[in-house]
């Protein structure tokens, strides 16, 4: 129903857990809202190029339940991520505590390695089930000082229970961010309900916005107790008042935001994003868990994600053994696009994916099985 949307290949593309596919009218939308103010007027083009700024932050709004003043435009979740510990004081003081799971995406690991040099990172080993909140129990207590936790794990197609998890820091004192960029847009999130401290988030990925339009979340709370050290002159409270002795940060989440920003990713993302908002998440997920659903009962015993729905991400894996390079060569061939990780095969199917996608991707494995 929603194919005709999307610029799509002639191959069966599963890689959405990589990279989503564009908009049909990503490129007008583009050329309209960044290209046009700047090539078709005789004025400076910023005043309509914060415009598509507003939108995205708007937009995010929307698909998320939250006020666009508590979004604020990264260029990654790395930079984010950084911006946002350095800036919270309760971590700078020598002995803070931070725990994550070592399945975890390692770039987020190295920024907190690196952004709290005098911390002690304490990490979650990777056998244990992240799907289950009291693994997390064992580990949230009042001697930590922030808990980064995975919405959905891209390597294992795992989801984190993370309301369960943000509550339970809530009771330990703990701070909270959570990585939502392989599970926003395919599993629905409430960010008022959530209640964390931080969440910061992609548009590559589900969002089909492209790369670079990356972003955090900050709730009222830490807006307040939050002093970010990477500031520029849209960090200001008013960039154009023009005193070099006199900084005020900007009362909303844009005072994460920094220097001359970046724009032309944003009038992407901001277009998907805005697609996605009006479709709703929820339409992706039940889509997405039927096709995944269909794939599993077909290949009983290769899948090794979670078979119960609640603990599973927008991912499917299938793990051959040695045999996943050959399976890999043929579904290239195929013309079926997928990746493989150490777990096994990735496949994440989409709103435009459909029925016999996960057929020929079936019919393709058992072959050579």
């Amino acid at each position: 129903m929603h194919r005709q949307d999307f610029v799509l290949p002639q191959a069966t593309y599963l890689l959405n857990h990589s990279v989503g596919r564009p908009l049909v009218q990503a490129q007008q939308a583009f050329e309209q809202q960044f290209l046009s103010p700047w090539q078709d007027s005789g004025r400076e083009p910023w005043q309509a190029w914060l415009a598509i700024i507003e939108q995205f932050c708007s937009n995010l709004a929307k698909l998320l339940n939250s006020d666009a003043s508590q979004f604020c435009p990264q260029v990654n979740l790395s930079s984010a991520l950084t911006k946002l510990v350095m800036a919270q004081p309760r971590l700078q003081r020598p002995g803070c505590k931070v725990l994550m799971s070592e399945a975890d995406f390692p770039s987020m690991g190295f920024v907190l390695q690196k952004a709290l040099p005098d911390a002690e990172i304490v990490f979650i080993p990777k056998p244990l089930d992240v799907t289950d909140v009291n693994v997390w129990q064992q580990y949230v207590n009042a001697s930590v000082d922030l808990v980064f936790i995975s919405h959905a794990y891209s390597n294992t197609g795992q989801q984190a229970p993370i309301e369960e998890i943000v509550a339970l820091a809530k009771q330990q004192e703990v701070l909270s961010v959570v990585d939502i960029a392989q599970s926003v847009g395919v599993i629905p999130l409430d960010l008022t309900r959530l209640n964390a401290d931080f969440v910061i988030g992609s548009s590559v990925k589900w969002l089909c916005g492209g790369p670079g339009a990356g972003y955090l979340w900050v709730s009222k709370a830490q807006l307040q107790a939050c002093q970010p050290k990477d500031v520029g002159w849209f960090s200001h409270d008013n960039p154009f008042e023009f005193d070099i002795h006199q900084f005020r940060y900007h009362s909303s989440a844009l005072k994460f935001w920094g220097g001359t920003p970046s724009v032309a990713p944003y009038a992407f993302a901001a277009h998907s994003i805005g697609y996605f908002a009006d479709l709703g998440a929820h339409v992706v997920r039940e889509h997405n868990q039927a096709l995944i659903s269909l794939a599993m009962q077909q290949l009983d015993g290769l899948c090794v994600s979670p078979i119960k729905e609640s603990q599973r991400s927008g991912t499917l894996i299938v793990d051959l053994k040695h045999q996943n390079q050959q399976v890999l060569a043929a579904l290239t061939a195929a013309d079926i696009s997928v990746d493989c990780r150490e777990a096994g095969l990735r496949i994440s199917p989409h709103i435009y994916n459909t029925a016999d996608d996960m057929a020929h991707l079936v019919d393709v494995i058992t072959s050579v099985r």
